[in-house]
């Protein structure tokens, strides 16, 4: 009984869709950032060296890239909500599961070699909850700007009522 209610909940975690990446595959990685309360998102462009748990909830790819010259490794949960969304840029013919060799090598050595695949295809993924959780933040921003105006006219509107009130003592005197 325990086991299922585990799976229940671990199912529920899981987004309805994802792209299915594969070792030696080019991504980009789209991944939100919360910096105090401002909400902004960050593009990780790499090779996946690694897929993990390809089926389950706790899927993991983990993505290099050279940065200035330094090898920079991120993973990712592929069903995280901060994972806004992961598109192939480009496909790669490899033969293992897990391209650890590629952290020795760079350059023209550390090249691989590239497959045709239909790229509309392959990232034509629809996650409607995140796009619902989208529109939500959308709405949320536009009525918080609303507020915000409707403030600033109300405070306009109080000093033009103290203007009129400072000439108008100033005529009587």
């Amino acid at each position: 009984m325990s086991f299922e209610l585990i799976q229940k909940v671990n199912n529920e975690q899981k987004k309805a869709q994802v792209v299915d990446v594969r070792s030696g595959d080019t991504v980009k990685v789209y991944q939100k950032i919360k910096e105090g309360n401002k909400e902004r998102i960050q593009m990780f462009e790499g090779v996946v060296i690694r897929t993990d748990n390809k089926g389950q909830h706790t899927s993991r790819i983990t993505v290099r890239k050279v940065a200035s010259g330094v090898g920079v490794e991120k993973s990712f949960l592929l069903h995280s909500p901060l994972v806004e969304k992961v598109e192939i840029v480009r496909r790669s013919k490899v033969r293992r599961n897990f391209l650890s060799y590629l952290r020795q090598r760079s350059g023209k050595g550390a090249r691989l070699t590239s497959v045709q695949f239909d790229r509309e295809a392959v990232n034509s993924v629809r996650d409607v909850h995140a796009e619902e959780e989208a529109e939500r933040i959308k709405a949320e921003k536009a009525a918080e700007a609303e507020a915000k105006a409707a403030e600033k006219a109300a405070a306009e509107a109080e000093l033009e009522a103290k203007q009129a009130e400072v000439a108008a003592r100033h005529e009587d005197a």
